[in-house]
């Protein structure tokens, strides 16, 4: 009777404890939450009010591009979808002006105006390119691999004793990814060639369900809920079999909690975005990421695995044969039970027996050996052909330029040319193919007639579109024309044609500036602009000597090429033959 008394007297004693112990992990799982929530309402308060200063009369959209401003204004009312009180967070959900942005779109105008067609929409999307979606997605993959890494830890060797800390992030995850969930149903996504942002709820919807739903779901499943709940009535509970069975339980619960690591799809997922979305140069993001997810994902199957060597033994209770009760690491701490697991792990993987040189004692340690060693090898594999894949691949057109370049530099040396020659002649080369080799005509020949046409008239047109003679002609002489023009460099210095010299051919000035010298006067021309006209339609001599100021980037026309253009137009013909009467007044050089 005095021994159950006295026990009964402990357990009254126990319950307060028990009891201050559930509500202090309430309290402190509410005050983390309340804590993450104030910071980012502040967050987002600050940003709207900065936002609401700049739109006080309208929307404005400010893209600076050289010496120029573009100013979008004057977007008010139910059409725009944009009022002064929500002008501010809404800026936060349109896309930015960035190297991507502009990659995709274009233009700086052109980006203007996909911020134009998201407000128009008048529904909520993230768009793709916007400043919201790029923090959010390295937000997401930060906690992503904080999963990764923490919930194999806890699982293998925290034993439960996980702490207030890392059960409210648990909570905090677990809250954060099914928002996600909800989220990707109004985050605009990029179609798959690359060139526009799909806005479109019924699209964004079918896409998502059709593509990462189901993975996103699972991974959001929320266990850290259940083992809060499970730790509480844990906790609580005051009968010994009770207590053995929710023990059970738990250790199925935290077992169960593995499945979030099918968040690793969303890791990649996130890799995947983020190299897309980056503002930084294309090339070099997507080398360095595909570099870094690789890695990445070696470090998590090292670390997955050295958590699973400790990980079974426990779930045997470590038998005497194990390599735990071997090495002596019962009661060592957490890092030096980590160090070696994952040191074993490393050692099967990379076929080494100094980490375990004992054979396995059982059939599940066999199977994980073997595991170990199987996932090592594919591991070797994976890594070496990406990195011969990427060595391979790395800008193929620069190593081309560079081989040129190294027989260019021994043919100028075996011709013993001089030193300022040599310079000028590598600097031709840079300047005419930027550290890249192609060459245009290939290039042209491998395309259609009709996308070639295309492409000379971005480039082009423009050019022609400005000299008189071209300026009432109808589109497809100038097609004819544009067929006819070849790409010329010029260096600083050069002179590009000699007054009283015969000439041959016409020059378009697409970038640089040149110096025109006569007799009677001097001119400066710059982009934009052409001489030699005089050639292409008398096939004379040139009136003026003009020489390069800068590198000149420049479209020439021969005599012979718009002559046979003109075989096509006889009316063209005719009206020129009355221009050529225009040499003796200085225009034409």
């Amino acid at each position: 009777m005095l021994k159950t008394s006295s026990h009964r007297r402990q357990e009254t004693e126990i319950c307060p404890v028990k009891e201050e112990r559930r509500r202090t992990t309430v309290q402190v799982l509410i005050v983390c939450l309340l804590f993450v929530l104030c910071a980012q309402s502040s967050a987002l308060e600050r940003r709207t009010q900065q936002q609401r200063q700049q739109r006080e009369d309208g929307l404005r959209v400010r893209l600076i591009g050289g010496d120029r401003s573009l100013v979008m204004e004057k977007l008010k009312g139910p059409a725009a979808g944009c009022t002064t009180a929500t002008c501010g967070w809404r800026a936060l959900l349109l896309p930015q002006l960035n190297r991507q942005s502009l990659y995709v779109y274009g233009s700086e105008m052109a980006v203007e105006k996909e911020c134009m067609r998201q407000l128009q929409s008048g529904v909520f999307v993230i768009h793709p390119f916007s400043l919201m979606r790029s923090y959010y997605i390295m937000c997401m993959m930060a906690i992503t691999f904080l999963n990764l890494i923490g919930i194999p830890m806890e699982i293998a060797f925290l034993d439960g004793n996980s702490g207030l800390a890392w059960e409210g992030f648990n909570v905090f995850s677990d809250t954060l990814f099914l928002i996600d969930v909800a989220l990707n149903f109004r985050m605009g996504i990029i179609a798959e060639d690359g060139e526009e942002a799909i806005l479109d709820i019924k699209r964004i919807r079918v896409s998502y369900l059709r593509t990462w739903f189901i993975p996103d779901v699972i991974a959001a499943f929320p266990i850290g809920y259940i083992l809060l709940f499970a730790d509480l009535q844990y906790h609580n509970d005051d009968n010994p079999s009770k207590t053995n069975k929710m023990m059970r339980i738990l250790m199925f619960v935290r077992i169960l909690s593995l499945i979030r690591l099918a968040r690793v799809s969303r890791l990649v997922r996130f890799f995947n975005e983020v190299e897309k979305v980056s503002n930084a140069n294309l090339e070099v993001v997507r080398l360095f990421f595909r570099i870094l997810s690789l890695f990445m994902m070696i470090f998590l199957l090292c670390h997955w695995n050295g958590c699973i060597q400790y990980f079974v033994p426990m779930l045997e209770e470590f038998p005497t044969d194990c390599w735990v009760r071997k090495e002596n690491l019962m009661n060592a701490t957490v890092s030096v039970k980590y160090s070696w697991g994952v040191f074993r792990a490393l050692s099967q993987m990379i076929a080494l027996s100094y980490g375990s040189m004992d054979a396995p004692t059982n059939y599940v340690e066999m199977w994980i050996v073997m595991v170990s060693m199987v996932s090592g090898c594919l591991m070797y594999t994976v890594l070496v052909a990406n990195a011969t894949t990427m060595i391979a691949n790395i800008d193929p057109a620069a190593k081309e330029y560079k081989s040129k370049m190294s027989r260019l530099e021994h043919y100028m040396a075996f011709m013993k040319l001089p030193p300022e020659l040599q310079l000028r002649i590598s600097n031709y080369y840079q300047a005419r193919y930027g550290g890249k080799w192609f060459q245009e005509k290939d290039v042209m020949h491998t395309v259609s007639s009709a996308l070639k046409e295309q492409i000379l008239m971005v480039m082009c047109s423009r050019l022609l579109r400005k000299v008189p003679m071209f300026q009432t002609r109808d589109e497809n002489f100038i097609n004819a024309v544009l067929v006819k023009l070849e790409y010329d460099v010029f260096l600083e210095g050069d002179a590009i044609v000699r007054q009283n010299v015969p000439g041959d051919r016409m020059f378009f000035i697409d970038h640089g500036q040149v110096l025109m010298e006569t007799d009677s006067y001097d001119r400066e021309l710059c982009d934009g602009d052409f001489f030699g006209e005089a050639c292409v339609l008398t096939k004379g001599k040139h009136l003026a000597t003009v020489k390069a100021l800068t590198d000149c980037q420049c479209f020439s026309l021969s005599c012979d090429d718009f002559h046979e253009v003109l075989q096509g137009f006889p009316d063209v013909k005719k009206d020129l033959e009355k221009i050529v009467q225009l040499n003796s007044d200085g225009e034409l050089v």
